[in-house]
């Protein structure tokens, strides 16, 4: 059943909000546990609903899957793994499914998948991931809505990537531990998550090298499965980010623990120059409203840069600034479609071309009802509902609980005044 959050706006926030693991590192760990045949041990996944959804994917493959604790999980994937088990409804409804290609094509000799699903927010193709696969070894073809892939013998090669992509790094470096000869991966992209996935690989025995900035060399066991491992999800950055801005614009005063600033040198800089007042303490960030704020330019870039997955929440927070603001998105040419909805609540934006806007400020907010088109998108609009005055409903609030886990449970705790019903 359709669900909605009905917020009143205007409420001052105050107290400590705790950031949960990862998703997007959840993600790939969970992938990587298929390049062995033995126990392996994750903990601090976040459960939100695309972390359960690659569980069941997992579960139905043949992998058991025993949680120890609420976080804890222990996977097993022995010689009953069968990927022509695979759900292809479930595969489709989440971009994380798409980490799985890398480890089962390194596993097992055939197996097809569906079309990987995810955020509405533009063309996502997965033809980095299927090239650099393809020089590896792996046959690759397409079949309507499937991809259907073969593995005979997995060569390891030098490999330029053509985008930084995240997750095409994480299927190559999965891929590569288990081919034959070394694995040269150059332009690999370098977020936390990705790194995440490293040290586990390593734990497991994998042999990864981190020969330069953007440049990762792996050394094939030539077909040997990995060893099992212990493994701790890292904190969630982006929901650190997302807390952060939630406390500048609609804080008394918010403490965000488990935030790991390191993560975060580009957001902090980008929202300090806005005016914003916050106090980094340790791992926290302690976070206070300001008198006022300025505009700024704003890009997306590839780690360290600023986290395309961070600029939507940061255009509420333009909104309220003094001056015109510009924000750039180069990858995805539907990420500004939320621009829309903000519009409707009374935000004075234009849209220079599908990834560039103007953002004028200040202006006041209105509640209205509006559309989530996607996790980031219904973020951003959940926290112009916060400070919007009048009642916002959010709809189609799935695409938000795929990446935040009980939100509005968690807001509740600061004092927000938002609920979850029935559409």
């Amino acid at each position: 059943m359709a669900q909605q959050f009905i917020i009143e706006g205007g409420k001052k926030l105050k107290g400590e909000i705790t950031v949960l693991g990862s998703k997007n590192a959840a993600g790939a760990l969970l992938a990587a546990c298929l390049l062995t045949d033995q126990p392996c041990v994750i903990d601090n996944l976040p459960l939100v609903k695309d972390i359960l959804n690659l569980l069941e994917i997992l579960k139905e493959m043949g992998v058991e899957v025993e949680f120890l604790s609420e976080r804890k999980v222990k996977i097993t994937a022995g010689s009953n793994v069968d990927p022509e088990k695979i759900s292809y409804e479930k595969f489709s409804q989440a971009r994380t499914s798409v980490l799985l290609i890398g480890p089962l094509a390194a596993r097992f000799k055939q197996f097809k998948v569906s079309r990987p699903g995810g955020d509405k927010i533009g063309l996502r193709p997965i033809t980095t991931h299927l090239d650099v696969l393809e020089k590896l070894g792996v046959e690759v073809k397409e079949d309507g809505d499937f991809y259907c892939f073969k593995t005979k013998n997995l060569i390891g090669q030098e490999i330029v990537l053509p985008e930084f992509s995240v997750t095409a790094t994480e299927n190559l470096l999965m891929t590569a531990c288990l081919a034959q000869g070394q694995t040269i991966i150059k332009l690999a992209a370098q977020e936390p998550h990705v790194l995440c996935l490293v040290e586990q690989l390593r734990k497991m025995g994998a042999s990864i090298e981190k020969t330069s900035e953007n440049c990762f060399s792996i050394k094939g066991t030539a077909g040997q499965l990995l060893a099992g491992v212990e493994q701790t999800v890292i904190a969630d950055y982006i929901e650190a980010g997302t807390f952060i801005i939630i406390g500048a614009l609609a804080g008394q005063e918010v403490l965000v623990k488990n935030a790991v600033p390191e993560y975060l040198d580009s957001f902090l800089e980008r929202l300090g120059a806005t005016g914003a007042h916050f106090q980094v303490m340790g791992n926290d960030v302690r976070v206070w409203p300001a008198d006022s704020l300025k505009a700024i330019r704003l890009q997306a870039l590839p780690y360290p840069g600023f986290p395309t997955d961070l600029l939507p929440l940061m255009v509420p927070v333009l909104t309220q600034a003094k001056g015109k603001s510009l924000i750039h998105d180069p990858l995805y040419e539907n990420r500004l479609n939320y621009i829309h909805q903000l519009r409707k609540m009374g935000a004075d934006i234009e849209m220079v071309d599908p990834h560039r806007a103007f953002v004028f400020g200040p202006t006041p907010l209105m509640g209205v009802s509006i559309e989530s088109w996607d996790i980031r998108a219904g973020a951003s609009l959940l926290v112009a509902g916060l400070i919007s005055q009048g009642k916002t409903v959010i709809n189609n609030i799935e695409q938000i609980d795929r990446g935040y886990e009980k939100i509005e449970e968690r807001l509740r705790g600061l004092g927000a005044d938002i609920k979850r019903v029935s559409a």
